[in-house]
């Protein structure tokens, strides 16, 4: 379980601080420092999806956060791809359900 909250932790900071350079963006920032936020989510979330499993089966913990914690992976790589191509339509939503996924796992892993 520790594993899991310091994963969550550093998961929900690095999605945090994408919305963080997503508004320096748009005010004329840099665009690299998003660039590499985003390999950091894609990082992180790929080991909270470890650490979810690993909680779950050797661990005997609960099994819905492998489902939330794949749908952060995957969301995450649908965000760059949607950042990529120009379409902030959907691309603001999506971050905005990546957030609220990321929140929820922490909170409950905070929880306990």
């Amino acid at each position: 379980m520790t594993a899991f909250k310091a994963v969550t932790v550093l998961n929900t900071l690095s999605v945090l601080a994408q919305a963080v350079t997503a508004g320096q963006l748009m005010s004329g920032g840099d665009a690299s420092l998003h660039g590499l936020g985003a390999g950091a989510v894609h990082g992180l979330g790929l080991v909270q999806l470890i650490a979810a499993v690993l909680l779950w089966r050797p661990g005997r913990g609960a099994g819905w956060p492998v489902p939330v914690s794949l749908a952060v992976l995957l969301l995450g790589f649908v965000q760059s791809m949607l950042g990529g191509s120009g379409a902030m339509a959907a691309h603001v939503p999506v971050g905005m359900t990546l957030f609220g996924l990321s929140v929820w796992l922490l909170a409950w892993s905070w929880r306990r």
